[in-house]
């Protein structure tokens, strides 16, 4: 429905508009105010019409992401209130679901569902994220290894520039250790693609639009590429695994990442809240993923925790007492 409604006010604008961006914020955050129960875990491996779905999805968000950078550059005619209404909704749904779904499509087993979730990021001028997060986030977890795990009092601002800027480093020296091994000739590094496929990104956006295309394209990707940081920031904030005698640090497990139950926001990012079972089975497809009680678990839903992110006196204020208790070893 998200994706249908934001097309809509793309090209129609007005109330389509609103209902686009009513559907990503105050429909979703108050749905998960009044609704207590969570999402049915489905038990099994394989989930054709999971994949389905996030082909799907897929589809959309390339469908939408040239539909929008068109409208924003001016083909629908729409006035700049109606355009700023578009972009939000459009960025919203980009660095929630389309980033969920492209999560969820990395760890798929298939050569293709992978290099779909690949072209999303990329499109967002993100791909090395594919690199950073399965080669070091998920080794790194919890450590001062991991660029993506945030530290106890470290504001969202000061993550952020540190976490891309290692995220890009860690996963191209990851790719670097690797690619030797893999036969393949030196065009085939994922790096390589990861930077040719943002330049034809932009490239497109200025076929569509001109010099207004880019910037449409630009401030999608940063809009994106920020809500998905929001993401990683509050799901391991303040979360460390110990050192453990050996030097090494301890297995990644349930109390090393945050979750959320609300089903709204869950359905609508894939289930990934459910963080500490996708650590745990990065293989898991999203129906499968699980919640229990040893888990931390956030105070509010993953969206509205993540706009709490961006007052770091509030996010300290509510976050670190929680951190702290989950910090303790566990009995």
């Amino acid at each position: 429905m998200a994706p249908t409604l934001i097309a809509a006010g793309a090209i129609w604008g007005g109330i389509w508009a609103v209902a686009g961006l009513f559907w990503m914020t105050a429909l979703t955050a108050s749905l998960d105010m009044l609704i207590s129960r969570t999402l049915t875990t489905v038990e099994g491996d394989e989930f054709p019409s999971a994949d389905r779905l996030s082909v799907a999805l897929s589809l959309a968000h390339f469908a939408l992401w040239l539909l929008v950078v068109a409208a924003l550059s001016g083909w629908t005619d729409l006035v700049l209130w109606e355009k700023l209404v578009v972009f939000t909704a459009a960025g919203l749904f980009m660095g929630q679901v389309s980033n969920s779904n492209a999560h969820e499509l990395i760890h798929r087993p298939g050569r293709w569902l992978r290099r779909m979730g690949r072209w999303i990021y990329i499109s967002v001028l993100f791909g090395h994220h594919l690199s950073a997060h399965t080669l070091v986030h998920h080794v790194h977890v919890g450590t001062k290894s991991d660029p993506s795990t945030a530290r106890s009092g470290e504001s969202f601002y000061r993550f952020f520039a540190r976490a891309w800027k290692g995220g890009f480093r860690e996963g191209l020296r990851a790719e670097n250790r690797r690619f030797p091994q893999s036969g393949r000739p030196w065009w085939r590094h994922p790096y390589y693609a990861y930077v040719v496929g943002a330049a034809l990104a932009v490239i497109t956006a200025a076929v569509i639009g001109g010099a207004t295309g880019v910037l449409a394209a630009l401030c999608l990707a940063g809009f994106a590429q920020t809500q998905l940081m929001l993401s990683d920031y509050v799901q391991h904030y303040g979360l460390s695994r110990r050192i453990l005698e050996n030097g090494k640090p301890e297995p990644v497990g349930a109390r090393h990442s945050w979750n959320a139950p609300h089903l709204m926001s869950s359905a609508l990012m894939l289930n990934a809240p459910r963080h500490s079972d996708h650590h745990a089975h990065p293989a898991r497809a999203f129906p499968a993923l699980r919640l229990s009680d040893d888990m931390p678990m956030l105070p509010r839903s993953l969206p509205v925790m993540a706009c709490v992110a961006l007052y770091p006196r509030l996010w300290r204020r509510v976050m670190d007492p929680h951190a702290a208790q989950w910090q303790q070893p566990s009995q």
